[in-house]
């Protein structure tokens, strides 16, 4: 498919800005090619990417097209759309796509809603859409609006559409608060979402600093927001590839994702727990909750000196895992002489 060309009125738009106005070409997640084309100097805007340019801080009017991957919450996927249509000069040509069992089947109303004139296909299960900006986009300020981040009165915390459970504390996070001890000294919370299980280990009073680590930029925002209080800092990565992860730490507590696009993935869980691992100094200590069925115990004996199942509750695991010290390390190749 061929990336959709500047409708008259767009060259009429960047016309009347003069040569010395750059437009960037702007993309909003991963785009398959054989879906849509992409500029070649595009500029990345998905918060899931690590990097990328924040969607919320483009200029009005400073793209000239965009490519956007549609997400799969509604309100969300509305938001990302609004975002876009303002990012973009009138006329400015915009492709969105989206899996048929993820929202693509709404796409078309769903634009048609903004005032845009699409031209609808499908392909791989898929439904994109190609269109151009209204020069007024219907309803483009009140979506935008919707998917901000808020507070939440219940909890007191804030946190925005989109992110995962977004508008009530996870039940394995809870059942993990329940059985968390006081913590001390130097720790991180890897998968922070809005930074609960950080709050929870700050509370205990003994823990010195706290490194909150999640690859969703969303997240990250609103979680500073939540522990700006305690002097924490955040960590934008991808923790399954980072070589940018604090170590020497004296806990990691976390409620590992098991999901990737949709799909139950546990090499996601266990590659926390061995990234985790690294992060601990010899003697420190990691507090995982999961769901039951998730097989997170061989990759936890196979890393730790101790693994000790603390609870079972609502469908959760909850588990304590230390690292060997260094006592024992050399106490155990004295035994081997």
């Amino acid at each position: 498919m061929d990336r959709p060309q500047p409708s008259c009125s767009l060259v009429m738009s960047l016309s009347t800005f003069g040569s010395a106005t750059t437009f960037i070409h702007a993309v909003y997640g991963y785009i398959p090619r054989d879906l849509a084309s992409m500029a070649g100097d595009h500029v990345q805007c998905s918060p899931l990417i690590p990097g990328a340019k924040r969607l919320e801080e483009l200029a009005p009017g400073s793209a000239a097209s965009f490519v956007v991957h549609a997400p799969a919450s509604t309100i969300e996927r509305r938001a990302v759309i609004g975002l876009a249509l303002r990012a973009l000069v009138p006329g400015g040509a915009l492709t969105v796509l989206a899996a048929n069992d993820k929202g693509g089947t709404r796409l078309a109303n769903e634009l048609a809603a903004f005032g845009c004139e699409v031209a609808a296909s499908h392909k791989r299960h898929h439904r994109i859409m190609v269109t151009a900006r209204p020069n007024t986009p219907s309803g483009m300020d009140d979506a935008i609006t919707a998917g901000a981040p808020r507070i939440l009165p219940d909890l007191g915390l804030w946190s925005q559409p989109g992110l995962f459970n977004w508008d009530r504390i996870d039940p394995g996070s809870q059942v993990l608060l329940d059985h968390l001890p006081p913590l001390a000294g130097r720790g991180a919370d890897l998968g922070c979402g809005i930074g609960v299980l950080a709050l929870g280990a700050i509370a205990g009073g003994a823990c010195q600093s706290m490194t909150l680590i999640d690859i969703d930029a969303r997240a990250l925002a609103v979680a500073e927001r939540n522990v700006w209080a305690f002097g924490a800092t955040t960590l934008w990565t991808d923790v399954r590839s980072s070589n940018v992860l604090p170590t020497g730490l004296d806990f990691v507590i976390t409620n590992p994702p098991f999901h990737d696009g949709g799909a139950e993935d546990r090499a996601l869980g266990q590659a926390f727990i061995q990234k985790a691992a690294a992060m601990l100094r010899p003697g420190g200590v990691l507090w995982l909750t999961a769901n039951r069925h998730l097989p997170y115990e061989e990759t936890l004996v196979s890393l730790f000196t101790s693994v000790d199942q603390i609870a079972q509750a609502q469908g959760f695991k909850i588990y304590c895992a230390r690292k060997e010290t260094i006592a024992a390390k050399v106490a155990g190749r004295k035994v081997a002489r």
